[in-house]
């Protein structure tokens, strides 16, 4: 899916933009599309990862999606399991990849308002958890110690960053291939020979 660019100088000739001109068929016929397969992997197989314990709990999310103002959760629940698990096999297989990608993209947006909207908070312990802490509890491994010595601030901090970048890297890589579809090496493409 390459994009030729010639730069044109004053007498109107063409000039290919790479510094190695020889490598644009290496760039266009095998770089390129393996890109795009990998990037797809990618983001298919992360949904895939993510939604696979929902689909084996379809009903674990309904008071969540409900807390969100998806009603019925019932329904909202499974949708948003099959949309994830089976949507990012699609992505990742390259089929219906403008549609599934899509339809991720946007879940993904919610899921990203949604980690800006309700953080994890600031600590995990109390001022009394800090003081057993300190108090040298045996209920606290030493790695526990280290992690939560200012009350878990720290851990929470990353743990929030983690999920706010990892959900707006998923959308960005959804919502690029809702946009540009699913490549030159996709099902779309080279079986069906139609794609959205």
């Amino acid at each position: 899916m390459a994009i030729p660019v010639p730069l044109t100088h004053e007498r109107g000739t063409s000039k290919s933009p790479l510094y190695l001109p020889f490598l644009s068929g290496f760039y266009e016929h095998f770089a390129q599309p393996l890109a795009w397969v990998a990037f797809r992997a990618v983001i298919g197989g992360m949904l895939m990862i993510e939604g696979y314990p929902k689909i084996m709990a379809p009903m674990a999310q309904v008071g969540f999606v409900e807390n969100l103002g998806f009603h019925p959760g019932w329904l909202f629940s499974p949708l948003l399991a099959g949309m994830q698990f089976f949507g990012g096999a699609l992505i990742a297989l390259g089929l219906f990849t403008r549609p599934a990608a899509l339809a991720n993209g946007v879940m993904l947006a919610i899921t990203l308002w949604f980690h800006f909207a309700f953080p994890y908070g600031h600590a995990f312990l109390t001022d009394q958890g800090i003081a057993a802490l300190k108090g040298g509890s045996e209920f606290f491994t030493p790695a526990g110690v280290k992690r939560l010595a200012d009350g878990g601030a720290l851990f929470l901090e990353q743990v929030q960053t983690k999920a706010e970048l990892a959900s707006l890297f998923w959308m960005g890589g959804a919502l690029f291939f809702a946009a540009f579809g699913g490549g030159q090496w996709s099902v779309d493409r080279n079986i069906i020979k139609r794609e959205f």
